[in-house]
């Protein structure tokens, strides 16, 4: 009876993915087998046809998991084995789904496909086709966006307009044109149907979420529902995506590797943006990096210093970093810059929620149980602050406690044994994420998704990355400070501990870094030395 109740997390695993991360997108194949190689033009099914294909999509899964793996033994190799062969089946359903509806729920399974140390890797590697390909609006369909938002004739606004895009997302489409000034920008189009579809497939996650939730009450996943809700209204509207683009660049204007498209204001609209072009490769594109002599090493380190001062220091986080949406290339210096696109989705911290999880990550940088304790429970965590903790730093509770975060990267050993564990605690993540606040969710994906750019690039520059984290969370931590003092005392201390905290940061650079490791190594050759 025990393994009947039990193979049900399994099963909902499934189904959670397909309503609540749901993945619609069309296209079509040539033969069974290949590649997706042509991408259908028109989302133009009705609203009932499509919440229909998700439900019985869900439905199908469900019963799939059930059937399959009940009254197996957890820990046989025939589990395994048909556990594997059902995710496969499932992440497939979802693929022909996205066959004929399509908008919104994209975005979900670029998530899906980030989340390698959580999900199964048959959802994974199967979403990942979302990064490269997406619903493509015909032309007709273009030129009448721009007519009707620009008031204008499309010839009159640009002197060339390439039909074939250069790049297709979940929302709009992007292309190559040239203005009749001479600039070369890029147009981005919403697609013309989205906005009738997002409506119907937000209340379609909703809905199976709802009665996933009643028939499961273990399961809550309302709150993706939410920021869902929340959150997509603002991307449908790309003057607020324009406006996003200025705030970042002017917040971070200092930040010399950063570069961030000029918006060309009176060409933009709600369905149309146009900005300035900019050349580069995609973060994850090794080929690219190797042709251009571009370090790898050099590109995560930088992306990890952007997003440590965003989420550390000014609060101000551009939410949405996968691969398609950062490009990396070298300037007229021959330096690394870091071309950051796709404004519409950041996150503003509060000053209170910023400090707290400045305060959690230099505990868990510490191996600081007690502070992580601490903090966890101040973020509303409570007694799941041990899983909280290994979903923030993607490590084992082993390795957080003990070995440290920032001394060794992850083993494959260690990952296997992190998603191993995801169907065992299923229901205290869903748990977790319902307790968190809701400015911690989205910081969750933007994590989620520059590991995955991490792994993508096989970097080593980990430890660095942690470095530079630490260094954000000091200067944090001290202007907080600062604010709070109210004697010249209570000032020079708090300036004292930032000289300190700096210092030991740096020492520890040094420990870890070649000129450390040699010092090390001699000294072990003068030990060993001695004793013979």
């Amino acid at each position: 009876m025990m393994t009947k109740v039990r193979l049900w997390p399994v099963c909902l695993r499934g189904a959670v993915v397909a309503s609540c991360c749901g993945v619609s997108l069309a296209f079509c194949r040539e033969d069974e087998g290949q590649s997706f190689i042509k991408i259908n033009s028109r989302l133009n099914s009705s609203g009932l046809v499509r919440c229909g294909r998700a439900v019985w999509t869900v439905v199908k899964i469900s019963f799939d998991y059930k059937t399959t793996l009940m009254g197996l033994d957890r820990n046989s190799e025939k589990y395994s084995r048909l556990m594997s062969e059902v995710h496969l089946r499932s992440a497939v359903k979802l693929r022909d789904l996205c066959a004929i509806n399509g908008g919104v729920y994209i975005k979900g399974a670029q998530y899906i496909s980030a989340l390698d140390y959580l999900l199964p890797m048959e959802y994974v590697e199967t979403m990942k086709v979302f990064h490269n390909e997406a619903p493509q609006s015909t032309m007709a369909d273009i030129y009448r966006t721009l007519e009707e938002d620009l008031g204008v004739s499309p010839d009159e606004v640009f002197s060339r307009f390439d039909v074939v895009p250069i790049g297709c997302a979940s929302l709009a489409q992007v292309h190559k044109a040239m203005l009749h000034d001479g600039r070369t920008v890029a147009v981005k189009v919403q697609h013309r149907d989205v906005q009738e579809h997002v409506t119907v497939d937000i209340y379609t996650i909703e809905l199976l979420s709802k009665a996933v939730a009643w028939a499961f009450p273990e399961f809550k996943f309302t709150w993706l529902v939410d920021e869902t809700k929340r959150n997509l209204p603002l991307e449908l509207d790309f003057t607020h995506e324009g406006k996003n683009a200025e705030k970042v660049a002017k917040i971070f204007n200092s930040c010399t590797f950063l570069k961030v498209p000029e918006v060309l204001w009176k060409w933009t609209s709600r369905r149309v943006l146009v900005m300035e072009f900019c050349e580069g490769g995609k973060v994850d594109d090794i080929e690219f990096m190797q042709d251009h002599e571009i370090m790898s090493d050099e590109v995560s380190r930088k992306l990890g210093e952007l997003y440590s001062e965003m989420i550390f220091v000014t609060g101000y986080v551009h939410c949405d970093p996968h691969p398609g949406n950062v490009l990396v290339r070298k300037d007229c210096k021959g330096s690394v810059e870091i071309v950051l696109l796709d404004h519409g989705l950041y996150n503003q911290l509060t000053d209170e929620f910023r400090v707290q999880y400045c305060k959690l990550w230099q505990s868990l940088i510490a191996s600081d149980v007690e502070g992580i304790k601490k903090y966890s429970t101040e973020l509303g965590v409570g007694d799941l602050y041990g899983l909280f903790a290994c979903m923030l730093t993607a490590r084992s509770w082993n390795v957080i406690t003990s070995d440290g975060i920032d001394n060794e990267p992850v083993t494959d050993q260690e990952a296997e044994e992190i998603r191993s564990g995801v169907a065992e605690y299923l229901t205290h993540i869903a748990d977790l994420l319902d307790r968190v606040p809701r400015q911690l969710l989205l910081i969750l994906k933007t994590n989620d998704l520059l590991r995955s750019i991490d792994r993508q690039l096989h970097t080593s520059a980990a430890a660095q990355s942690f470095l530079t984290m630490s260094r954000c969370c000091i200067r944090a931590v001290t202007k907080q400070r600062l604010q709070d003092c109210d004697s010249w005392h209570c000032r020079l201390k708090a300036r004292l501990d930032f000289v300190i905290g700096h210092l030991r940061v740096t020492c520890y650079q040094i420990y870890v870094s070649n000129v450390g490791r040699t010092f090390r190594y001699l000294l072990a050759l003068i030990r060993v030395s001695r004793w013979s």
